[in-house]
């Protein structure tokens, strides 16, 4: 029999009641459709929130269920194809979401978001809480992908590189070099963060944070192997299986 897959949509109904019994974790990926440049698709943050759920899914026998599509992102609105919901929306599908997976025998569960939108991540966290408290016996940790491609800042990029910049182009070279444009825009944006007002065109007038001139596969892949080590270590402290395996 070949092996089972770890994505729950591949997955039949008796298969995953099997599979319960080892108190297997969940992983539920979220991204955003928001522009990221000429040069990377919309789909960029669930794109990589997902192969990294299926990375870690590897590596701790876990299960990865059907990523979340739309955020928060307030920031690129003005930029086609860029679709930002409400915080109270996302925090109550995730509130949702995780009550019908315990309900259903899960007992640990990973949000993992590959879009770090502050208002979007405290939505995610928000709908986490509220899940936790309303179902004794569930464990829930959340995590941007990001917070751990950034600690690569200073080292293998800019200190200032961000958003579709150069880590972002590179690790999406490495995870899917077809979904890459050719272009390699160089842009920064002068919008002060303190600020609350929409950005102005003249202060950030591409969707991207940094220069993408010398992205590459081979640095995605030496960003993406940070970012699962790093995953790994963190998830096996904060979400141990039942007897702590």
């Amino acid at each position: 029999m070949p092996p089972l897959s770890h994505r729950l949509s591949e997955l039949d109904s008796r298969s995953l009641e099997r599979l319960l019994k080892r108190d297997p974790l969940l992983i539920l990926p979220a991204g955003a459709l928001e522009a990221h440049g000429p040069h990377l698709p919309l789909g960029a943050d669930l794109l990589q929130a997902e192969a990294t759920a299926g990375a870690l899914a590897e590596r701790l026998d876990a299960l990865v269920a059907p990523g979340l599509p739309y955020g928060v992102c307030p920031g690129t609105r003005r930029f086609p194809g860029s679709v930002s919901r409400s915080l109270e929306s996302l925090s109550r599908e995730v509130r949702e979401i995780l009550g019908e997976f315990h309900r259903q025998g899960f007992r640990r569960a990973l949000v993992l978001s590959g879009h770090g939108d502050l208002g979007h991540m405290s939505a995610l966290r928000e709908g986490a809480r509220q899940a936790v408290e309303e179902h004794p016996g569930l464990a829930v940790a959340v995590l941007c992908d990001y917070e751990f491609v950034y600690e690569l800042r200073g080292t293998l990029s800019p200190p200032d590189d961000g958003h579709g910049g150069l880590l972002e182009t590179s690790r999406v070279l490495a995870l899917a070099p077809g979904q890459v444009g050719t272009e390699r825009p160089r842009a920064t944006s002068r919008h002060p963060r303190s600020r609350v007002a929409p950005l102005d065109p003249a202060e950030w007038p591409e969707s991207v944070q940094g220069d993408t001139a010398p992205a590459s596969a081979e640095l995605g892949r030496t960003i993406q192997a940070h970012v699962l080590d790093r995953l790994v270590l963190i998830v096996k402290e904060a979400l141990p299986p039942a007897g702590g395996a």
